[in-house]
């Protein structure tokens, strides 16, 4: 059984008549959110895991704070091809100019399969 899948922008799990809904990626989706979500070396387990996105939260939307959060985003889920959970991610972004950087990740799991993801960062 595959873990309860939580949505990126309510920050929860997602519900589907009163029980959470399951990852359809095994896992992945999670592993992905967790590692983008977490700051860099907050976690006690694993000083490795997570990111440096949350240090772009007070920046202004310009266009070299969607590079820095590419390459946080990057740096921050190379984890799951070194494990070989995937063989191959691509991260692009978008910048609607409201505040928001959406990150837009697209990631070949190790079966195959390509799954794509939308995190979003708060920006200025």
């Amino acid at each position: 059984m595959s873990d309860a899948l939580i949505d990126s922008s309510a920050r929860d799990y997602i519900l589907v008549g009163g029980l959470p809904q399951r990852d359809p990626a095994a896992g992945l989706a999670n592993a992905v959110y967790l590692r983008l979500t977490t700051p860099l070396g907050s976690y006690w387990a694993d000083p490795s895991l997570g990111s440096r996105l949350h240090e772009l939260q007070r920046e202004k939307d310009k266009t070299r704070v969607a590079l820095l959060a590419r390459q946080y985003a990057e740096q921050a889920l190379e984890p799951l091809i070194a494990d070989g959970r995937a063989s191959d991610i691509e991260v692009s972004t978008e910048q609607p100019g409201n505040g928001w950087l959406h990150l837009l990740i697209e990631v070949a799991a190790a079966t195959g399969e390509r799954l794509t993801f939308k995190h979003p960062v708060t920006v200025l």
